[in-house]
């Protein structure tokens, strides 16, 4: 199988959408004639015109409010956002529109619409560019929240979430697009809401999803080291969020540690460890642990973002305490 970058992966799914389906666009700041700010759409406008892939001012209120219209109109949008901290402009069209159109509206318009870019720390941004806005997403009703975290789950998802007839928000990692993996070329479709098993183990069950299953997958490699075998889930999307795949885990392992990169109050981390202990109590030997940011905006220097996030170190010493092998 051919291996490609995270960036040429979304790129493909945009692109085969496009040809597919002529009511796909997309818009954004630099989509279009600069082939977008980390090159994902690279070629598009030469393909696809300057009336479907269309260059926005710096206004991410005021083309987040045309993508919503068009969506509500029969037209299937791709809204990029330079990164997820930009998208606080536009939080009312994406909360206030997008999410509650079709409730609102009894039925009578749905909103098709992809809201995506790039979520969470992506090196020395300091702290209103280092944000991770999952959870808050995710804490509405009418919305779908993806976070894809190999090259395969973002086609195959950002496919998907195109086709969808609810708004998804689709959150990529600026660290993650020159990351490469297999990805078939013939097409295929992940769909939302489907937790993925991506290592199998016995003795814990580590959790997470983004870029922090790269923390995730290489603390299970210490563990294994060790000879504590971790289970790894990849969740893909925390809405909708796959209890079903997490509690079955859960009733093997009988442990559970999860890593995400947020702040620790109303994180998915918290409702993850809720859902557990509600329908797998009797199953847990040890209480739900999660690693998390620091509860502080992210700092600048290199050393504090480092003492700031999730990392392997924490996630292992976490599992040892859950297996109660130290203190």
């Amino acid at each position: 199988m051919r291996t490609i970058q995270f960036r040429e992966a979304l790129r493909e799914a945009m692109s085969e959408e496009m040809r597919r389906d002529p009511r796909v666009f997309l818009m954004g700041e630099e989509v279009a004639e600069y082939n977008g700010a980390y090159k994902v759409s690279q070629g598009m406008l030469d393909e696809f015109g300057p009336e479907r892939v269309i260059d926005t001012p710096i206004a991410e209120l005021g083309f987040a409010g045309i993508g919503v219209g068009a969506a509500a109109n029969g037209l299937l949008p791709i809204i990029e956002f330079m990164t997820f901290n930009f998208s606080l402009v536009a939080i009312d069209q994406v909360i206030n529109s997008a999410a509650k159109i079709y409730s609102m509206s009894g039925g009578q318009y749905s909103c098709p619409i992809v809201f995506r870019g790039p979520t969470g720390n992506a090196g020395m941004l300091s702290s209103q560019h280092s944000q991770n806005f999952e959870n808050w997403y995710a804490n509405t009703p009418g919305l779908k929240v993806v976070v894809p975290s190999t090259p395969y789950d973002a086609k195959g998802l950002l496919k998907s979430a195109i086709r969808d007839a609810d708004p998804v928000i689709f959150m990529e990692s600026e660290l993650m697009y020159g990351d490469k993996g297999e990805v078939p070329e013939e097409e295929y479709l992940i769909p939302i809401g489907k937790a993925n098993v991506v290592r199998q183990g016995d003795a814990v069950t580590i959790v997470s999803f983004g870029k922090m299953m790269k923390v995730a997958l290489a603390a299970a490699d210490e563990l294994a080291k060790e000879g504590i075998n971790a289970e790894v889930i990849d969740l893909r999307s925390v809405r909708p969020i796959d209890y079903d795949t997490l509690v079955e885990s859960v009733k093997k392992t009988n442990r559970m540690v999860v890593v995400e990169e947020a702040w620790p109050l109303a994180s998915i981390s918290s409702e993850l460890s809720y859902m557990v202990q509600r329908r797998a109590f009797d199953y847990l030997d040890a209480p739900v642990l999660r690693i998390t940011n620091m509860d502080v905006p992210l700092p600048y220097a290199p050393t504090l973002i480092d003492a700031a996030l999730p990392n392997v170190e924490r996630t292992v010493k976490a599992v040892k305490e859950v297996l109660y092998v130290q203190k």
